[in-house]
């Protein structure tokens, strides 16, 4: 699967139940794995049936972390308020899906206790593939510049990616198509009651 950096907008409102239970669906992945593509994917397949709502981590470098750098602690601000603010749309029984490198363990555990100290479901997702796929997709040339020293601070080069130990779902987008790697997804959803019917998605 090629990635490509959605232009869609990051949600749309539809009407929920009241009570309708809200969750976070997290995607971690290198640059270029395919966390904007599966996110499109997601809101594609959900939106006709429950509110749902996606916090892209580039959208949310250019309007809320503008201030922020690509240190670690910079980083792991980062992913703290992506996180608050997924909890606060779950909160309204929205399904929210979060498609952000967000590389650091530590910072995924901490969003990922705070939502369910809130009664939230959260359901991460590693979104994995090899370096040298991510190195052909990559158009713009930065993994190469990367490893030639030319680019400061790039995940899974000159900074550390911790993937995830124990993902609630692995999908390997070298080899799987996105609608694979959705109806996984999808699947984990319907088996938590988030309240989605399979047969109803195409």
């Amino acid at each position: 699967m090629t990635p490509t950096r959605s232009s869609h907008p990051p949600g749309r409102r539809v009407r929920s139940d009241p009570g309708t239970k809200g969750v976070v669906v997290w995607l971690t992945g290198l640059s270029g794995a395919g966390k904007s593509t599966l996110s499109a994917a997601l809101r594609d397949a959900i939106m006709p049936h429950r509110d749902v709502h996606v916090l892209d981590g580039d959208e949310i470098r250019t309007y809320l972390s503008k201030d922020l750098g690509y240190s670690r602690a910079d980083r792991e601000t980062n992913v703290r308020r992506i996180g608050f603010v997924a909890r606060l749309l779950a909160l309204h029984g929205i399904v929210v899906v979060v498609a952000a490198i967000s590389p650091y363990a530590s910072s995924r555990d901490e969003v990922h206790t705070l939502a369910r100290e809130e009664g939230l479901d959260f359901v991460e997702v590693f979104v994995s593939a090899p370096l040298d796929t991510l190195i052909e997709r990559d158009v713009k040339g930065l993994y190469q510049r990367a490893l030639a020293g030319e680019v400061e601070h790039f995940t899974g080069i000159s900074d550390p990616y911790e993937p995830p130990t124990a993902p609630a779902i692995v999908v390997h987008t070298a080899t799987e198509s996105v609608q694979e790697s959705t109806a996984k997804i999808l699947k984990v959803l319907v088996d938590r009651g988030v309240g989605l019917n399979l047969e109803a998605i195409p």
